[in-house]
């Protein structure tokens, strides 16, 4: 019987044989019936002992079958007849494991469509671009090409061209986040620093937008967190905020310090947000209905992770009067 060939029950049975001897000899000694009785007895209790194993390993056996059916996909099972002694600690940890694999099940099938999604939303942002460079480059290869319309094309490829390394390399950033190696420094932020460098990326655009850029910030006021990485997070809102912004347009930002949280204010007089794509400007590759044709709907969707690295929290609204206004808020405590 495949029951004994257990090493366990092999063990158990010889004991059992060998205390039956040794009970028949000391009865014997004794008086044939005390002998008998002896054998008798130990028979009777070894009989029902390994009856007891029989069932158990039965149940064990029985208990590993619906483990390796759950294993492999079964989604159906029932571990009620274990609700006894040991087994019953057996059937609640593999209650425990079973919820756990269907959970890292389910994770990986999201993380997998949504990797999906994602490789199909950035081969699609960057073939846009490459598809108008493969077209300027045909046109500069004419011979007949007029210097004038050569150096428009030329300006317009290395356009081209930025947009696609700003594009890749904010994309690798977004990258290390999910895969979580992004480190932050953790030290004092002077935000006037702060905002001077993050809107220094911008000065040349709206320099050629004749938009003007007013700064209203204390140099006091401070906040812990990584300078390089906040720079990015603010310059990705004041290019948004320029993009949105006509010409001879402005944007102001501002700032105040309490004992909870640092906040920045930046504010701009544009054409404001759509009521419909408040809820998901901060969504990775989503296109507002106000967005311009340059847009891919990532800049905003690193900020807010890069603030939120920082036990921070970002809000975009519509202002009272006219444009979009962001709330950016450092907080010095959990949240």
């Amino acid at each position: 019987m495949k029951f004994f060939r257990n090493p366990e029950i092999k063990k158990t049975t010889f004991i059992y044989i060998l205390i039956t001897f040794v009970a028949f000899g000391i009865g014997f000694w004794i008086d044939m019936r005390c002998a008998i009785f002896a054998v008798a007895l130990s028979v009777i209790f070894s009989s029902v002992h390994l009856m007891a194993d029989f069932f158990r390993y039965k149940k064990l056996s029985d208990l590993s079958d619906q483990i390796n059916e759950i294993l492999h996909g079964q989604d159906k099972y029932d571990l009620s007849s274990y609700a006894e002694g040991e087994l019953a600690i057996l059937q609640s940890q593999i209650f425990k494991m079973t919820i756990q694999l269907r959970e890292q099940a389910t994770t990986l099938k999201k993380d997998k469509v949504y990797l999906t999604d994602s490789i199909a939303d950035i081969s699609h942002q960057i073939k846009t671009p490459l598809t108008s460079i493969n077209l300027i480059a045909s046109l500069l290869s004419e011979l007949d090409i007029e210097d004038e319309r050569r150096m428009q094309l030329t300006s317009e490829l290395m356009r081209m061209l930025s947009h696609v390394e700003w594009l890749i390399t904010t994309l690798l950033k977004m990258s290390k986040f999910d895969a979580g190696t992004v480190e932050f420094q953790n030290e004092v932020v002077k935000v006037d620093e702060l905002i001077r460098e993050a809107s220094s990326i911008i000065a040349i655009p709206m320099d050629l937008r004749d938009q003007i850029f007013v700064s209203k910030i204390l140099p006091k006021i401070t906040f812990k967190g990584d300078l390089a990485w906040s720079v990015e997070a603010i310059g990705n809102i004041l290019k948004n905020c320029m993009e949105h912004t006509p010409k001879g347009g402005q944007i102001l930002v501002s700032a105040e310090e309490n004992a909870i949280y640092s906040e920045i204010m930046i504010i701009d007089n544009g054409v404001g947000i759509a009521k419909e794509d408040l809820p998901h400007v901060f969504e990775r590759f989503y296109k507002g209905k106000n967005s311009s044709s340059q847009s891919v709907g990532i800049g905003l969707a690193l900020a807010k992770m890069i603030v939120a690295r920082q036990n921070g929290t970002i809000k975009v609204e519509n202002n009272q009067a006219i444009g979009a206004k962001f709330t950016i808020r450092f907080y010095k405590g959990i949240v």
